[in-house]
């Protein structure tokens, strides 16, 4: 009896767990990387994951063709995993600062990543993106129901904090 109270007490007090969404940027050459990774207990279903590069210090921009805005080296977009958890491929126009990834669903613990060119147009070094630089990005997750959001810090990290998980 003691320990069906117990395992009561337990199912009332236990707060339902944060899903939560990390976006790391990883500056490299030729490419770019990101790594969006779901640390939550529960998958991510229907969710649409933005980057938005408009805010960050340096004014970044995505460089995807060599007939743009972008400097020197050009990569177009690129996913290198988790292709299973996306719906479909996003387009990214060069220039662009936002990129949305429509996931169908992602895991606990499951990444996707992609690959692509990142520019700054402050003119400083245009070609390296260093983690101040992109400071003040923004990443947002919607599930349809609730936006949440996140902006990069300068360890090139934006972790978002959304709803609670339900399974």
């Amino acid at each position: 009896m003691n320990r069906l109270i117990l395992l009561a007490a337990v199912m009332l007090t236990a707060a339902p767990a944060l899903a939560d969404v990390q976006v790391r940027f990883i500056e490299s050459a030729p490419k770019d990387r990101f790594e969006i990774t779901n640390l939550a207990a529960c998958p991510l279903r229907k969710t649409d994951v933005t980057i938005d590069l408009s805010g960050s210090a340096a004014g970044l921009i995505f460089d995807v063709t060599g007939s743009g805005p972008g400097v020197e080296v050009f990569q177009p977009f690129d996913l290198v995993s988790g292709a299973d958890a996306l719906s479909k491929l996003p387009d990214v126009v060069d220039g662009d600062t936002a990129v949305t990834l429509k996931i169908s669903e992602l895991g606990p613990n499951q990444r996707l990543a992609f690959t692509i060119d990142v520019d700054d147009t402050a003119g400083r070094r245009e070609i390296t993106v260093s983690g101040s630089e992109i400071s003040g990005a923004v990443i947002s997750v919607a599930d349809g129901l609730t936006t949440n959001s996140a902006t990069f810090d300068a360890t090139r990290t934006a972790l978002v904090t959304t709803t609670r998980c339900t399974s």
